[in-house]
């Protein structure tokens, strides 16, 4: 395999590089290093990638690089770059989503389209795409009704895909992730503000009545799920990674 991965500094981009050079692939990251939580600690996850010989950086928009270069060898695309956050996407910055989360994935499918030994296109979505009045577990079939911006961007890509996979025939793949937690976590979700404030012995703030459930999925296990969709994922199908089974 010959991997591009899109956002690989990131948590999962970065976690899901290490599993690819540890099985013996060949992987060229991209990464704009947005400034949404701080840079450092993406350098910190892009550590050890960078001193392997089968692994090569790029810094760029996904807009800004010359895509059929970088794509004219891959067999593999996982894309997860993406501007992250539910809270933030409302109102003014809603445009950073629409450029980073819409434009970013439109611009690459239509780049992936001239690459004919390109086998997978895997694109990392987000179960924001469900909304709140969907039985649990989820069901891929289930009609999707996001109800932030966020969602909105994330479903939108969601629909590119398909429609790249139903015009031209891209073997696109979309995964539905459900709030990844494990090591390198970005620092405003929930397990690493826990973690913290444990480790700190500082109060952590409990939001209503303390009684909401929520999915998570450990990384390793959303990781997993890109690498089986690479290799067994059907074109054109989205899948659920993770949806309401208690383990």
């Amino acid at each position: 395999m010959k991997a591009l991965v899109t956002g690989v500094a990131g948590f999962i981009g970065s976690t899901l590089t290490d599993r690819l050079l540890a099985d013996g692939e060949d992987v060229v990251g991209i990464d704009c290093f947005t400034d949404y939580y701080p840079r450092d600690y993406k350098e910190r996850n892009l550590g050890g990638a960078l001193a392997h010989p089968r692994f090569r950086f790029v810094e760029s928009r996904i807009q800004d690089v010359d895509l059929p270069a970088l794509l004219k060898d891959r067999t593999h695309v996982f894309h997860l770059a993406a501007q992250a956050g539910v809270r933030k996407s409302w109102g003014r910055d809603f445009a950073i989503y629409t450029v980073n989360n819409i434009e970013a994935t439109q611009a690459l499918l239509e780049a992936a389209c001239g690459i004919p030994a390109l086998e997978k296109f895997v694109y990392s979505s987000s179960s924001s795409v469900y909304g709140d009045l969907v039985p649990m577990p989820m069901r891929e079939d289930a009609l999707p009704q996001p109800v932030s911006p966020y969602g909105v961007s994330k479903l939108a890509a969601e629909q590119l895909c398909y429609l790249y996979y139903s015009n031209y025939g891209l073997p696109t793949v979309s995964l539905r992730y459900f709030t990844v937690y494990g090591p390198r976590q970005r620092p405003d979700m929930g397990f690493h503000k826990f973690l913290r404030a444990t480790i700190l012995g500082e109060p952590i703030t409990v939001f209503g009545d303390g009684d909401q459930t929520r999915d998570f999925t450990f990384v390793t296990d959303t990781v997993a799920a890109n690498v089986a969709a690479a290799k067994q994922g059907l074109p054109g199908r989205v899948y659920n990674s993770g949806g309401g089974s208690r383990v």
